[in-house]
């Protein structure tokens, strides 16, 4: 599947984790989905008018995959858009979705590492490049982005650090066939991330 580093729209912002509520929608707020599972099928405000489509089962799957016992991340925040007309004129498909999952380790001081989040980024795209060769139809963008863990201890220097975004885009001429491509793509994105983890533990393993 292919793979690119995308910027950060906007790299002089600091996210916290955990957040409490969006600023543009106090309705949008942070849910800890590794102590409540349950909540991912519910709370998605973005996702919950699409559910008809197997692409969000796809991605309810991942979300529980993330926050559950076998991965070493968690999940922060998450959305999405569309269908909804193509804007990315390489891609020769009327219509495009997108979304975007964000993610980091759970054991929140590697996350202070640049070189840890970096390196789960060069994994990532490792396994995505091995990963459905033959799939056209669908592109994940990998952005590191500034966090401050709040729930780490004082002072709020020693609270610095990273976490991942994924971004997720998916094209096709019908609704039916974009939103396939993007389950198609959560369902890569999952085998990318399980080989990610895997290969985590054996280094860190290794070092002990």
């Amino acid at each position: 599947m292919k793979s690119f580093k995308h910027p950060d729209d906007e790299p002089d912002l600091v996210r916290a984790h955990p957040w409490t509520t969006a600023l543009f929608d106090p309705a949008h707020r942070y849910y800890n989905f590794r102590s409540e599972p349950q909540l991912i099928r519910t709370s998605l405000e973005d996702f919950a008018p699409l559910a008809k489509w197997p692409a969000i089962e796809r991605f309810y799957e991942l979300l529980e995959w993330i926050n559950g016992a076998t991965s070493i991340f968690e999940s922060n925040d998450c959305g999405t858009r569309g269908p909804g007309p193509n804007k990315s004129p390489k891609f020769a498909k009327s219509l495009e979705c997108t979304a975007r999952l964000v993610i980091l380790f759970r054991e929140l001081e590697w996350n202070l590492s640049f070189a840890n989040v970096t390196w789960v980024v060069t994994a990532a795209h490792h396994y995505l490049n091995q990963t459905d060769l033959a799939f056209k139809w669908g592109v994940v963008g990998t952005t590191t982005r500034r966090a401050q863990y709040t729930s780490l201890p004082f002072p709020e220097s020693t609270q610095m650090g990273y976490q991942l975004m994924l971004t997720f885009w998916a094209w096709g001429d019908t609704d039916l066939e974009v939103m396939d491509n993007l389950g198609r793509s959560f369902v890569n994105v999952q085998e990318a991330l399980s080989k990610v983890t895997d290969k985590t533990r054996e280094i860190s393993q290794s070092r002990q």
